[in-house]
Protein backbone atom coordinates (compact mmCIF):
# COMPACT_ATOMS: atom_id res chain seq x y z
CA UNK A 1 0.00 0.00 0.00
CA UNK A 2 1.26 3.46 -0.83
CA UNK A 3 1.13 6.27 1.62
CA UNK A 4 -0.30 9.62 0.65
CA UNK A 5 0.23 12.94 2.40
CA UNK A 6 -2.07 15.91 2.85
CA UNK A 7 -1.76 19.38 4.29
CA UNK A 8 -5.06 20.33 5.90
CA UNK A 9 -5.89 23.82 7.15
CA UNK A 10 -8.98 24.00 9.34
CA UNK A 11 -10.60 27.36 10.11
CA UNK A 12 -13.40 28.43 12.44
CA UNK A 13 -13.57 28.07 16.22
CA UNK A 14 -10.75 25.54 16.32
CA UNK A 15 -8.37 26.96 18.94
CA UNK A 16 -9.05 26.74 22.67
CA UNK A 17 -11.57 23.90 22.19
CA UNK A 18 -9.28 20.86 22.40
CA UNK A 19 -9.05 20.52 18.62
CA UNK A 20 -5.38 19.53 18.61
CA UNK A 21 -5.77 16.98 21.41
CA UNK A 22 -8.74 15.29 19.73
CA UNK A 23 -6.98 15.42 16.34
CA UNK A 24 -4.15 13.36 17.85
CA UNK A 25 -6.68 10.83 19.19
CA UNK A 26 -8.44 10.54 15.81
CA UNK A 27 -5.15 10.24 13.92
CA UNK A 28 -3.77 7.53 16.19
CA UNK A 29 -7.02 5.56 15.97
CA UNK A 30 -6.82 5.64 12.15
CA UNK A 31 -3.08 4.94 11.91
CA UNK A 32 -2.19 8.39 10.60
CA UNK A 33 1.23 9.95 11.14
CA UNK A 34 2.13 13.63 11.06
CA UNK A 35 1.37 16.62 13.25
CA UNK A 36 -1.16 19.29 14.19
CA UNK A 37 -0.40 22.86 15.24
CA UNK A 38 -2.17 26.13 15.94
CA UNK A 39 -1.49 28.92 13.45
CA UNK A 40 -1.19 32.63 14.32
CA UNK A 41 -4.29 33.39 12.18
CA UNK A 42 -6.50 31.25 14.46
CA UNK A 43 -6.61 28.23 12.16
CA UNK A 44 -5.19 24.76 12.78
CA UNK A 45 -2.66 23.20 10.40
CA UNK A 46 -2.40 19.43 10.02
CA UNK A 47 0.08 17.41 8.03
CA UNK A 48 -1.16 13.83 7.69
CA UNK A 49 0.35 10.73 6.09
CA UNK A 50 -1.46 7.42 5.66
CA UNK A 51 -3.15 5.18 3.15
CA UNK A 52 -5.96 6.75 1.15
CA UNK A 53 -8.83 5.05 3.03
CA UNK A 54 -7.58 6.28 6.41
CA UNK A 55 -7.04 9.81 5.08
CA UNK A 56 -10.59 9.97 3.71
CA UNK A 57 -11.97 8.95 7.12
CA UNK A 58 -9.66 11.46 8.85
CA UNK A 59 -10.81 14.28 6.56
CA UNK A 60 -14.42 13.53 7.48
CA UNK A 61 -13.45 13.90 11.15
CA UNK A 62 -11.54 17.16 10.47
CA UNK A 63 -14.62 18.69 8.80
CA UNK A 64 -16.47 18.36 12.14
CA UNK A 65 -13.79 18.28 14.83
CA UNK A 66 -14.58 17.78 18.52
CA UNK A 67 -17.91 18.77 20.04
CA UNK A 68 -16.89 22.33 21.02
CA UNK A 69 -15.30 23.21 17.69
CA UNK A 70 -17.11 24.99 14.86
CA UNK A 71 -15.33 24.26 11.58
CA UNK A 72 -16.23 26.89 8.97
CA UNK A 73 -13.65 26.09 6.28
CA UNK A 74 -11.16 23.38 5.39
CA UNK A 75 -8.43 23.64 2.76
CA UNK A 76 -6.75 20.47 1.57
CA UNK A 77 -3.63 20.13 -0.56
CA UNK A 78 -1.51 17.16 -1.59
CA UNK A 79 2.10 16.98 -0.53
CA UNK A 80 4.90 14.43 -0.65
CA UNK A 81 5.11 11.92 2.24
CA UNK A 82 8.26 12.46 4.28
CA UNK A 83 7.96 9.46 6.58
CA UNK A 84 6.51 10.62 9.90
CA UNK A 85 6.54 7.80 12.45
CA UNK A 86 3.97 9.19 14.92
CA UNK A 87 1.32 11.90 15.22
CA UNK A 88 1.94 14.77 17.60
CA UNK A 89 1.10 18.32 18.59
CA UNK A 90 3.70 20.86 17.49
Amino acid sequence: MTKQALIIQVSGRVQGVGFRYYTVQAAKKLGINGYVQNRPDGSVLIEAEAENKALIEFLQWCKKGPAWARVTDIKISDTIPIGYVSFEIK
